[in-house]
């Protein structure tokens, strides 16, 4: 039969997921509250709905794979559960230590997932710590990597924030340096002098800036996470909070499929 496992909730990272586990085990989703489009990922990787967040008390493993802002409050929707718990959000350590005390009788595991929905071996990570014994192995055979770390419970939130304020903030400085040469006339230069010196880079293939762009509504929140933790490290959080404030001028983007590089760079001119 498997280990029984609710996903909470399947967008393209969680479905994505839960497609990996549904080959093995038993996968519910919850459908009240969820639209269309959520209900398309879930039928496509195989889930099984179940009508409210009950059905999921008898299960012997929850997983959260959901926008950082909401990890909280989906953790509080399910406070009498008392098996598993897998936060695998983009979330601050702090906060992943307070999922712990949310759930006071489950046992909780601190996840953090590195790169796109796992559909190819190699290019997906999730790091776990924590009580991860007994997690880590429902993803062996599949194209998710796992992770064991040594320690408590927010080391793999601390890892993942750590590589993400690098790697998103990116994104960001180079979509603000493709705008400011937009303004001046210049942009069509840049480009081409991106593209010669850094090609390997955001900046010399502004491509992914269209698909940053398409996701920056969670990316948003994935920045206050990370200036939070910054904060609590003693860090300056400016940095962070800056690169938050330029994906927050591209949240009419969500998930535009249609929406290209010149669009992304007038939203950034106020």
């Amino acid at each position: 039969m498997g280990t029984s496992i609710g996903l909470l909730h399947p967008g393209a990272m969680g479905a994505a997921i839960g497609g990996l586990l549904a080959d093995r085990h038993p996968v519910s989703w919850v459908s009240a509250g969820r639209g269309p489009a959520t209900r398309r990922r879930a039928e496509e990787a195989g889930l099984t709905e179940v009508a409210d967040l009950a059905a999921l008390a008898g299960c012997d493993v929850i997983l959260s794979v959901c926008p950082p802002s909401a990890a909280l409050d989906v953790a509080r929707s399910v406070a009498g559960f008392a098996g598993t718990y897998v936060d695998a959000n983009a979330i601050s350590p702090r906060h992943a230590e307070e999922i712990g005390e949310l759930l006071p009788r489950a046992t909780v595991v601190d996840g953090g997932i590195v790169g796109p929905p796992p559909r190819t071996a190699g290019t997906t990570r999730l790091y776990l710590s924590g009580p991860a014994a007994g997690v880590a192995g429902l993803f062996d055979g599949t194209a998710l990597r796992v992770v064991p770390l040594d320690g408590p419970v927010g080391r793999a939130s601390a890892l993942k924030l750590a590589f993400a304020s690098y790697n998103k903030l990116t994104y960001a400085l180079a979509a603000q340096a493709h705008a400011l040469a937009e303004r001046h006339g210049v942009g069509g230069e840049l480009r081409e002098l991106a593209a010669d010196v850094l090609p390997d880079t955001p900046f010399g293939a502004p491509g992914g800036i269209t698909s940053a762009g398409r996701r920056a509504w969670r990316w948003e929140g994935e920045m206050a996470e990370i200036a939070a933790a910054c904060a609590d490290a003693g860090l300056a959080p400016e940095l962070v909070t800056a690169a938050q404030a330029v994906f927050a001028r591209w949240r009419d983007h969500r998930d535009d499929d249609g929406v290209d590089l010149d669009a992304l760079l007038r939203a950034l001119v106020s």
